[in-house]
């Protein structure tokens, strides 16, 4: 009975077939051979096929299985046959995607695709508990709780690691570089996602997005504000950083852009048929003041991330600065299919505003710099007053200043990372700053001297 009404559902959508199909019914009466070349014939033919394989597993699988199971694996399977983003969502998947892009859910905080049978690790999450373990964008999951990934889909790898807050789970990761894979134990927890941070550095305002949910542009925003209120006059310009961002709602990324341009396009979709193309155009109005900005970006840079870079590269609105992008140029669209969850589908390629494809590709950044380490060298100070005999200094002040104190290779551990990467930002849009003002004021003094030539009276002849 099931598989009959397995079979109305495919009349339904292939009234067409039925056509062919009694058509040929007719030509054979009369002695006539069947066209085999018909399109809907044989895609006919392949939907008879699928039901006479999906009465047969439901028959003589070594375990039962019911038949949504059956049919959520048939559809998973045909949509990510077509390419690692476009799947299948069950109810509960569909609300889980739902609830992410809205800024919080449990899990372990990564953001995942499937690459050669295996999770990989686009970016983790700021302040997660992937984070924290230090999982890094490019790590591929091998393993989750004593079961090979090889083999599962990327929903259920999704599912295994999704679980109970405050239990743990156990991770096999490798790492290019590594000389063996890293065993990796992680509590899961409520993954609160604060999409946008900022703060001051120096005279620079430091803006970091961590994916593009609901709340991204807005949290832009207040950030630019709040650093304007802080440093006034003496804002040098901002420092964009999408490192790890894996990206998130297209409208989103098309509104952060915007905010640092005063026109011309973001980005353009394309689709299967050219009357499915779309552009995206900047407002007038950049809230940036035309200030530099210098945007960082790296291997966990994905999506929306990509097409902020890629807009304000191609209109040279800001320098990019780190190492080359993830490369994912399709868009994706989730349909709703009520009652049943949804489909996400890849419907599109985006384009930077020059035409260039990213997908599988990535940016390339203006300056490369790759991620480094840095060490002070910590030693005892040898001057002048170390030498015998050495004249003193009469200076009341300088006789009464604390000595260096000394610092141990313990203490320097204890100090938090340097961001190699950062540095060279901020020294990079600092110097940007100074060249401006420097045009500027020569300008200005171009300008007052071409106008006491005008304001001084010629000589009589």
């Amino acid at each position: 009975m099931r598989l009959f009404h397995l079979f109305l559902v495919t009349l339904m959508f292939y009234a067409p077939a039925l056509a062919t199909q009694s058509a040929m019914a007719q030509d054979r009466t009369a002695g006539t051979q069947p066209r085999m070349d018909d399109p809907a014939q044989e895609t006919y033919r392949q939907l008879d096929l699928f039901g006479d394989v999906f009465e047969r597993v439901r028959e003589q699988y070594v375990e039962e299985k019911t038949d949504k199971e059956l049919v959520e694996n048939a559809l998973n399977g045909m949509l990510n046959g077509l390419d690692p983003h476009s799947s299948y969502l069950n109810e509960d998947s569909f609300e889980d995607m739902r609830t992410n892009t809205r800024g919080e859910f449990g899990g372990l905080g990564i953001e995942v695709t499937m690459e050669n049978g295996l999770v990989k690790v686009v970016s983790p999450i700021d302040e997660t508990p992937a984070a924290r373990a230090g999982i890094m964008a490019g790590d591929y999951i091998v393993q989750i709780n004593d079961e090979p990934v090889m083999g599962m889909t990327l929903e259920d790898a999704v599912d295994q690691m999704r679980g109970k807050v405050g239990t743990t789970i156990d991770l096999i990761v490798t790492r290019e570089g590594a000389e063996a894979p890293i065993e990796i134990t992680l509590e899961r927890a409520i993954i609160k996602i604060r999409s946008v941070r900022h703060r001051v550095e120096g005279n620079a305002g430091y803006i970091r997005v961590t994916t593009f949910n609901q709340h991204a542009a807005g949290g832009v925003k207040t950030a630019m504000e709040e650093i304007k209120e802080e440093l006034g006059n003496k804002l040098a310009g901002y420092v964009l950083d999408l490192r790890n961002n894996p990206g998130g709602l297209l409208d989103q990324g098309i509104e952060v852009a915007d905010i640092f341009l005063d026109k011309g396009e973001i980005v353009s979709t394309r689709g299967r048929h050219e009357s499915d193309t779309q552009r995206a155009n900047a407002s007038s109005g950049d809230l940036a003041n035309d200030l530099p900005v210098v945007v960082l970006i790296n291997g966990g840079s994905a999506s929306a991330a990509e097409i902020v870079a890629g807009a304000l590269q191609d209109h040279k609105r800001a320098i990019l600065l780190g190492t080359q992008s993830f490369g994912k140029g399709s868009v994706q669209t989730v349909i709703p299919l009520p009652g049943y969850g949804a489909m996400r589908l890849t419907t599109a390629r985006y384009y930077t505003p020059s035409g260039r494809s990213i997908q599988a590709k990535g940016i390339e950044p203006d300056i490369i710099v790759e991620p480094a380490k840095i060490e002070t060298i910590h030693g005892e100070r040898f001057g002048e007053a170390n030498l015998r005999g050495a004249l003193k200094n009469n200076d009341e002040k300088d006789s009464k200043a604390k000595k260096t104190k000394n610092v141990t290779k313990e203490d320097a551990e204890d100090e938090e990372p340097i961001d190699y990467q950062l540095l060279r930002a901020l020294d990079l849009l600092n110097g940007l700053s100074l060249y401006r003002d420097s045009a500027t004021a020569v300008q200005a003094v171009k300008e007052q001297t071409e106008a006491a030539k005008s304001e001084t009276p010629k000589a009589e002849q």
